[in-house]
């Protein structure tokens, strides 16, 4: 059985995921069913959790950024973030992140 779909406003840089429009800023509005606003949910839970850790790492000066697993997990959460609303978005949406090009230097999980 299909969930219904609902629309949800989002804000990636403060990881939000609201319901109505006048909530909070937000710069993406997309069509979602509980599944999916859940899988996104965690998406950003997690990128809070890695916030933590890279908070953690910035106090060790000799670790190099291209060389820390918890930079590697924000940049793929981030691309999994905006691949869920380019995926659910409207089509301003989809232009926006089209234009931005984040997903162009990703590869396909």
């Amino acid at each position: 059985m299909d969930q219904q779909r609902k629309t949800y406003y989002i804000s990636v840089g403060a990881g939000e995921i609201l319901s109505v429009p006048n909530a909070s800023p937000w710069e993406f509005k997309i069509e979602a069913n509980d599944d999916e606003i859940t899988r996104l949910r965690e998406i950003f839970d997690s990128s809070q959790d890695n916030s933590i850790d890279d908070f953690l790492r910035a106090h060790v000066p000799f670790v190099e950024y291209s060389h820390d697993p918890t930079n590697d997990q924000y940049d793929q959460n981030l691309f999994r973030i905006y691949s869920m609303i380019y995926e659910l978005g409207d089509q301003e949406a989809k232009q926006q992140i089209e234009s931005m090009g984040i997903l162009d230097g990703f590869k396909s999980e």
